[in-house]
């Protein structure tokens, strides 16, 4: 009974922390979002997946740091006390959660591995100026282009985006892709959807994944428009371009971790178009003036609770503190 209801209070635990912390992170976000408005999209999206991460992280170290070796130190090896409905539904959704999480994760790396190995297999490698990684022409009814995967990234074109755009619209959609690459963007979709996956049947974050989604591609465009402000017209053109070749009802079937040139599901195609036009009117800006902050502001405070979590988990006091709040959950979830 010892192990079970350690496992039990550990998942429980876990689900807890990580559920409470999102939705402190979700509030932030609420309250404080607009003040976000005249960072740069990098910054922003910078932020945000540092509020979405910052739960999952904090929550699995204080459950590591504090709760287990509390439980080992002061739980009687033969305990009476048993694991409870409330508590064993807990534990239940927590391990549920942590299995999709998983799951869903090799399945993804799985649809990925299979779309690019089918579409180098069907494609043409193709030299594109202006990026460093692997790129293939496909035949797709889709007007895509996109970059799939984030260990070995590749880069497909279908045939009709090459047709249809011109040498300086293609140098600018690349330039957005770059953007993409160098935020490891397809690594961070990866990573945030495994976060929700983990908290289950809790909505919590999501608006999270939302402002993420949208600013992550905000700082794609502008990463192309500091190559200059006629490269923001270039891909304001493209875009409208691609948007305008899109077969009706189509959508693309791609795995989760995958960011395609022309999917406009958060603002659509108009916000996209007038926010570059905006770009193209005014000075390019410089690479994010808040990065520092950004990361001082999340990463901080976290750092500074891990020090003191880290420094002070020898204690036998607090470990015994720990260990009755651990006591008291027991009883309350009788």
């Amino acid at each position: 009974m010892f192990e079970l209801l350690g496992l039990s209070l550990l998942l429980a635990a876990l689900l807890t922390f990580n559920s409470l912390a999102s939705l402190c992170m979700a509030g932030l976000w609420r309250v404080a979002g607009k003040a976000t408005v005249s960072w740069t999209a990098e910054s922003r999206a910078r932020l945000l997946f540092s509020l979405r991460t910052l739960p999952s992280v904090l929550a699995f170290l204080v459950v590591a740091l504090l709760f287990v070796p509390s439980y080992l130190a002061y739980e009687p090896r033969y305990t009476t006390e048993t694991v409870s409905f409330k508590l064993g539904l807990l534990a239940f959704l927590s391990a549920t959660g942590i299995v999709l999480s998983i799951y869903r994760g090799i399945a993804t790396r799985r649809a990925t591995s299979s779309l690019t190995s089918d579409w180098v297999r069907r494609g043409k490698p193709v030299q594109i100026p202006g990026i460093d990684i692997q790129a293939y022409r496909i035949e797709h009814a889709f007007p895509l282009m996109a970059i799939v995967g984030f260990l070995r990234p590749r880069l497909f074109i279908a045939s009709r985006v090459l047709n249809i755009l011109t040498a300086d619209e293609i140098a600018a959609a690349v330039a957005h892709e770059n953007g993409h690459l160098a935020a490891r963007d397809n690594l961070k979709r990866s990573l945030l959807q495994a976060c929700r996956d983990a908290l289950l049947i809790i909505p919590s974050g999501r608006s999270i994944d939302k402002a993420w989604s949208e600013a992550s591609e905000e700082a794609a465009d502008e990463n192309a428009a500091r190559q200059g402000n006629n490269v923001a017209l270039d891909l304001a053109s493209a875009s409208v371009k691609i948007a305008r070749s899109i077969p009706e009802g189509a959508r693309p079937t791609m795995p989760a971790g995958v960011f395609l040139l022309g999917d406009e599901e958060a603002k659509g195609i108009k916000s996209r178009v007038r926010r570059l036009i905006a770009l193209a009117a005014t000075e390019c800006r410089p690479r994010s003036r808040h990065k520092v902050f950004t990361y001082l502001s999340v990463w901080g405070p976290a750092s500074l609770l891990l020090a003191i979590i880290t420094v002070t988990a020898s204690s036998p006091l607090l470990l015994s503190k720990v260990h009755s709040l651990i006591e008291h959950a027991v009883f309350t979830l009788r």
